[in-house]
């Protein structure tokens, strides 16, 4: 069987709310902290701008990109 090379719906889920909670964000495959990327986006002048946050897991290459004021996925 291949496994997927993203994370499910569910582990996303999971790690949007401990980051949200400040907790530190480990990857549920390998169990090794995710790095952290803070993105930016949008248009200043335009009325609207994005804050977007990328974890990365060094070891399994998987990661899971989302608005940090919306703790949605983009």
């Amino acid at each position: 069987m291949i496994e997927s090379a993203s994370f499910t719906a569910a582990e996303e889920r999971a790690l949007r709310d401990a980051y949200a909670r400040g907790e530190a964000a480990n990857c549920p495959r390998c169990d090794v902290a995710l790095r952290h990327r803070e993105i930016g986006g949008g248009s200043f002048g335009l009325g609207y701008s994005r804050r977007r946050e990328w974890l990365l897991c060094p070891s399994c290459k998987r990661s899971v990109l989302f608005d940090a004021q919306r703790g949605t996925r983009t």
